[in-house]
């Protein structure tokens, strides 16, 4: 029997509809399942039990009356912790913001709220969204549902393990190089990037603010296309929004993906990759072209430069956008001296950790005088080669397919050089670079753990890569496996 916390969104929204289960139980039995494996998992930095509650009664009210009814309504969802929610703390994960409550909701909780969701709590992260493990968090890293010896991803890798888990039926992350396809991967749960200014970033406490974008988690391309369809649009609240308005993401799941032209990217089999994800991908690539899709090769041969240019321009962004934890405004603040230098001083290295201060310092340095030409401007030529190479790919194809990460989940503690772990955002930070759109699905396994796909998309072209999503998982049951060790 199935328990209410393995139902997908489209399932429990059908039940809830038919008055055969209310929101309260739906939320309850998540609420119980975060009592067993939270303790394992570490997902969340804060479990708002009462307000769920609260919003499931509210939902069930809703449904009484017939109301204001959305497909997410009386859902329970989980927040990634960067993301405004008035009132109630949005901490980055970091000890600058521990304490921090907004005044405000951010845009994309405003549209949520007004759906009816359930949020029943707010996610662990890597410290201002900066890491790719979920171990730079302030608080505590967080497990891997599939082998809790193992790293989640991240930066979002408590959204994705709150999905994998089944604390909570979906949710939301942010991707600024890969941080919501990367978890999704490791963790075997569906992970959209949108394209950039498909969603407002409005309340989205800033990493790189020309990468940063949210998006959803969830069990299935179908859930993903819900929770996307919740926050897609315009908003005059953020100038980098787009005003195009949203498609019906749902209406283009087909079931079919007969003619589409799918680009395998040569750049994109790269030396020592694991030979199952290999074998996975062309298995995956094989099954897309049995089901009617084109499979051509492409190149987009600046795909190379895609980490150097990237470690160059979001270091460079952040350090601007976190000039604003000075101590004064809000957030923590050292106050044992009367000196305002010293007091600054002590604030940021107090407040911050470890990888923060690094990309603080190398985006510093980067756009110092001396320096911009040579590292800032030239990252910024090399991002626009990178986008010419997709806009080219995408006259001939509707869109990619590559494996989501170079490897499967490594173990908590095993990459300690930074490096390294910056490689494991090798195939997803091209696209936060053009700015167009991409999704993770589950593609396997290796050895137990979970192997992503990645679907990439031209700008504003979501429809179509969750329509290949959703195809391709009615021919795989990948979606369909749980964490057996929970």
């Amino acid at each position: 029997m199935t328990e209410l916390y393995q139902l997908t969104i489209h399932e429990a929204g059908e039940l809830l509809r038919q008055g055969k289960i209310s929101s309260v139980e739906l939320t309850q039995a998540h609420l119980e399942r975060i009592r067993q494996v939270e303790p394992k998992v570490k997902a969340f930095t804060l479990v708002t039990d009462e307000l769920a509650l609260k919003q499931a009664r509210e939902a069930d009210r809703r449904f009484a009356s017939g109301e204001n009814l959305s497909p997410l309504t009386g859902i329970p969802i989980a927040i990634k912790d960067l993301i405004c929610t008035k009132d109630i703390t949005t901490t980055c994960s970091s000890r600058m913001l521990a304490n921090f409550k907004p005044p405000f909701d951010a845009t994309v909780m405003q549209h949520l709220n007004a759906t009816g969701i359930v949020m029943v709590g707010k996610t662990n992260m890597d410290e201002f969204a900066m890491g790719s493990s979920t171990e730079h968090s302030a608080f505590f890293p967080t497990h891997n549902p599939w082998d809790l010896e193992r790293a989640p991803g991240g930066s979002s890798g408590g959204s994705a393990a709150a999905v994998a888990a089944g604390m909570a039926m979906g949710a939301y992350g942010s991707d600024t190089g890969g941080s919501i396809r990367q978890p999704a991967s490791l963790c075997n749960v569906v992970g959209l990037k949108p394209t950039y200014g498909r969603v407002s970033r409005f309340g989205l406490v800033a990493f790189a603010s020309s990468l940063d974008q949210i998006g959803p988690f969830a069990r299935n391309a179908r859930d993903a296309a819900i929770l996307l369809q919740a926050i897609a649009g315009p908003d005059a609240s953020d100038s980098t929004c787009s005003p195009q308005p949203a498609q019906d993401y749902s209406a283009a799941l087909t079931g079919s993906i007969k003619g589409l032209r799918i680009g395998v990217p040569k750049e994109y089999r790269i030396e020592g990759m694991p030979e199952e994800i290999v074998q996975a991908t062309q298995a995956s690539v094989e099954l897309l072209r049995s089901m009617g899709a084109e499979i051509k090769e492409v190149s987009l041969p600046h795909t190379k430069y895609g980490i150097a240019a990237y470690y160059i321009i979001a270091p460079a962004e952040a350090s601007a956008n976190l000039a604003r934890y000075d101590g004064v405004k809000y957030g923590y603040s050292y106050r044992d001296t009367t000196d305002m230098w010293e007091a600054m001083e002590k604030t940021r290295e107090n407040g911050f950790g470890a990888e923060v201060k690094r990309r603080i310092m190398l985006g510093t340095f980067a756009l110092s005088a001396g320096y911009y030409d040579a590292y800032y401007k030239q990252a910024e030529k090399v991002r626009s080669l990178i986008t010419q190479d997709f806009e080219r790919a995408f006259k001939d194809c509707d869109a990619l397919v590559s494996p989501a990460t170079p490897g499967v989940a490594f173990k908590l503690g095993e990459i300690s050089d930074p490096y390294q772990m910056y490689l494991q955002d090798v195939f997803t930070i091209p696209a936060n670079l053009a700015g167009i759109c991409g999704v993770s699905i589950p593609g396997g396994f290796s050895n137990g753990l979970p192997i992503g796909l990645q679907l990439l998309g031209n700008a504003f072209a979501e429809d179509i890569i969750l329509r290949i999503a959703d195809t391709f998982e009615r021919e795989t049951n990948y979606h369909t496996c749980w964490p057996a060790n929970l």
